[in-house]
């Protein structure tokens, strides 16, 4: 446990992590809502640090920008993102100043301001680019990056002991962990292309096990930029080739993830295989139950938790001392 001269910086960072928590699935509903244009500016609103009220400020809004009528519930819904996301950054500014005022190294601290700083400027070409899928899904890795960082910087803080795990298991760990991000990328590109119900059955696709796909279009990241991408641009082969990797991956990382268990102590293999399960079964229920909003935002709050509960088994798994040689 860390002496309480630390105590304080814990608590910043803690209470910042799940800030950033909050952040991430808001996020996620916001995307599904449709929101992301709810505001066709930034950071303002129709030119607005609110979403326009006045008779005035929404004929003004709407001669600015005749091409987005004001939709109330998803404006909001955006400038509250927005505004969490603002305290985020406020949030890491503070931990860099706590950092340094307590002398701690500053490495996580400016990495998190670098990273949030980032995010920023992502959440602002979400919008300027129109919903760019490349723009998205880097903005929502970024979210989740920021999340981890976060959590790993916690850990290092040490404000509370953990079980220790086999040395010789990291490997497999730093496995699971790259599929689970590749795959978190995956979920971002489905969503961003509009691609969660390009295969309405499971676990077959319109009733085959290889329906008509188009790879190359589906995963073309060189495709241009705009105009509009609220909706998707997409033909329906090159949404089911997205949908369908997206399966397929989950199931990769469900056979590491089930192989890992057998290698962990009870508490990190009750851990780890609940949120596989959970979040295994919350994308099964997306595809059956046409992706109600609720379960959607779950399975992408089940991703963050999956990403937390493997960076912590990997920080479990750290080398052992090395004995000192007998004097």
């Amino acid at each position: 446990m860390a002496d309480s001269s630390n105590r304080t910086l814990q608590l910043l960072v803690g209470t910042t992590l799940v800030l950033a928590f909050c952040v991430v699935v808001l996020g996620a509903y916001t995307r599904l809502v449709d929101a992301g244009l709810g505001c066709p500016d930034w950071p303002g609103c129709y030119g607005h640090l609110t979403v326009p009220d006045t008779e005035d400020e929404r004929q003004r809004a709407e001669e600015l920008y005749p091409d987005f009528p004001i939709d109330e519930a998803k404006a909001w819904t955006e400038m509250v993102h927005r505004y969490l996301a603002t305290l985020l950054g406020i949030m890491v500014i503070a931990i860099v100043a706590v950092a340094w005022f307590k002398r701690q190294s500053l490495r996580f601290p400016l990495a998190l301001l670098a990273l949030v700083v980032l995010q920023g400027a992502f959440g602002a070409w979400t919008v300027t680019l129109k919903l760019w899928p490349q723009v998205v899904t880097a903005h929502l890795l970024g979210g989740f990056a920021t999340l981890a960082l976060l959590w790993w910087y916690l850990l290092k803080l040490d404000p509370f002991p953990l079980p220790q795990v086999a040395f010789k298991v990291r490997s497999h760990i730093h496995v699971l962990l790259v599929l689970v991000v590749l795959q978190v990328a995956l979920g971002g590109w489905t969503s961003s292309n509009y691609a969660a119900l390009a295969c309405p059955d499971f676990p077959l696709c319109h009733g085959e096990l290889f329906p008509d796909m188009d790879f190359a279009s589906g995963f073309n990241v060189m495709q241009d930029i705009g105009p509009n991408y609220l909706g998707g641009e997409l033909s329906n082969e090159a949404r089911i080739a997205i949908q369908t990797t997206h399966r397929w991956g989950a199931y990769v990382v469900m056979v590491v993830g089930i192989a890992l268990l057998f290698r962990l102590e009870l508490g990190f293999r009750v851990l780890l295989g609940t949120a596989l399960v959970v979040q295994f079964g919350l994308g099964i229920a997306n595809v059956l139950l046409s992706l109600p909003l609720f379960v959607a935002v779950c399975h992408n709050a089940v991703a963050a938790l999956l990403l937390l509960a493997l960076l912590t088994i990997m920080f479990s798994s750290r080398a052992p001392p090395v004995p000192q040689e007998a004097i």
